[in-house]
């Protein structure tokens, strides 16, 4: 085994599992060669390092273990394999997803050249209706770092996706069982289609953004986070709520809310102390929660 591979692949393997010299799946996609060439990139890389994140002494103090692989099915069904740490972040990135999953079960796929994918684990002592907007908490701590990074244009589309003039950026997953709480984040970097979407997408080349290294943008993601996960839990989602306000991709304008088969018209008014979404209906205002419906902006 090479020096600071991942110890999980006795074998170098690409995004989609091969452990052969040329992966036909990969040859086969579109744009064959560089397509080819993203999917063995990882191939004699060293694992990335905490000491490649340039954390700050409070991103430091929050993180309790931090795991690098080339490919895994999940990030989240990797963190949420093993013991979560009794205080503290556990960090899991993956170059590749070859299973990801986003919010109702759709496919987040990644390739190791065009994405960001990793989860974040972590004990909350919080009953459940404290814990319930962690989501939009955690897409404010994401907002905040990659404006920080340049992207000033980045929003939060309640409840759970990073948007840049309505194509998505990426999208974060709270999936809890019991105290413990895995926070899913995939982030676009440099992705050359993305046709299982179905959506308006972009990544941080297209929106302008000048950072693409994938430690450098991961390391400004998880200051921003830790910290943010710690104050969450400590004080609530109240400390969030202005910066939410400033983030808010939906708040005034018209959004169509699909529940149950149905779909309602309103205008989105904001986010509520407990993580719903109010909107305002023909027939008066209302507070959705992401478990129960799916919001898209009325044309």
């Amino acid at each position: 085994m090479r020096p600071g591979w991942p110890s999980r692949w006795s074998l170098p393997r690409c995004w989609h599992g091969r452990t052969a010299p040329t992966c036909s799946a990969c040859a086969q996609a579109p744009r064959t060669a560089s397509r080819r060439r993203a999917c063995w990139r990882g191939f004699g890389r060293a694992a990335m390092r905490e000491s490649d994140l340039a954390l700050d002494d409070a991103a430091r103090a929050e993180l309790a273990a931090f795991q690098h692989a080339l490919a895994v099915d999940s990030t989240q069904d990797w963190a949420l394999s093993v013991p979560v740490p009794a205080r503290g972040c556990a960090v899991f990135v993956a170059d590749a997803q070859r299973a990801g999953r986003g919010r109702r079960g759709r496919a987040w796929q990644t390739d190791p050249q065009g994405a960001l994918a990793f989860t974040v684990s972590r004990r909350f002592g919080l009953p459940p209706a404290r814990l319930a907007p962690l989501g939009p908490a955690a897409g404010v701590a994401v907002a905040r770092a990659l404006a920080a990074l340049g992207l000033g244009t980045v929003r939060v589309k309640w409840p759970n996706d990073l948007v840049v003039d309505d194509a998505k950026l990426g999208g974060i997953l709270i999936e809890a069982r019991g105290d413990a709480v895995a926070i899913g984040i995939g982030v676009n970097l440099d992705v050359a289609a993305m046709p299982h979407l179905g959506q308006p997408w972009t990544d941080l080349r297209r929106a302008g953004c000048g950072e693409g290294d994938r430690a450098r943008v991961l390391g400004a993601l998880l200051r921003g986070l830790l910290p943010a996960l710690a104050s969450f839990e400590r004080d609530g989602f109240p400390v969030f709520a202005a910066e939410w306000a400033r983030f808010d991709a939906l708040a005034g304008r018209p959004v169509r809310v699909l529940a149950g088969g149905a779909a309602l018209e309103g205008v989105a008014l904001g986010v509520e102390a407990d993580g719903g979404l109010r909107v305002r209906h023909a027939d008066g205002e209302r507070v959705h929660h992401a478990g129960e419906v799916s919001v898209r902006v009325a044309a």
